[in-house]
């Protein structure tokens, strides 16, 4: 699934959407280069499940901040680690635990992730624009995107 957002804002709404479809256990790894929006969509997401979208940050330096909301919010930033680095965290604990689990720069660590995900690809289109590619790996993410696809088109 291919989404043009505009603006931040918009960036945000889709994560919005995306929340209210999600469902403990699930898993999204947020790609892209320093600065296309990862962490915009992760506000959103948290949002989404009923979190202050001023308290997301990016756990750049804390590796991962977990927030309380509708459902737990494990938000992971792998850019500063060795993937083998995810042991030491206790990662399965999160990336297979009741709550939703985002992984910024998931592509890092791809072989730590589960066989099922949601990938969202985010790539600058311009100063304000941004490019969002969903890809569904396994048959609950694709249910999840064809639920988005008819959310979003409303």
């Amino acid at each position: 699934m291919k989404y043009t957002a505009a603006s931040p804002r918009e960036t945000m709404e889709l994560g919005i959407a995306l929340a209210k479809l999600l469902r403990p256990g699930d898993l999204i790894s947020l790609e892209g280069d320093l600065g296309a929006g990862k962490t915009q969509l992760a506000k959103g997401i948290g949002a989404g499940l009923g979190i202050e979208e001023n308290t997301i940050t990016s756990p750049s330096f804390t590796l991962i901040n977990q927030y309380e909301g509708r459902y737990p919010l494990y938000h992971f930033d792998v850019y500063r680690i060795e993937p083998v680095d995810l042991e030491e965290l206790g990662y399965e604990e999160f990336f297979f635990g009741k709550g939703v689990c985002l992984v910024e720069w998931g592509d890092r660590v791809r072989d730590y992730l589960p066989d099922e995900y949601l990938q969202i690809v985010i790539q600058q289109a311009g100063a304000q624009k941004r490019e969002l590619t969903l890809t569904a790996h396994g048959e609950r993410y694709q249910e999840l995107l064809s639920q988005l696809k008819v959310v979003v088109q409303a």
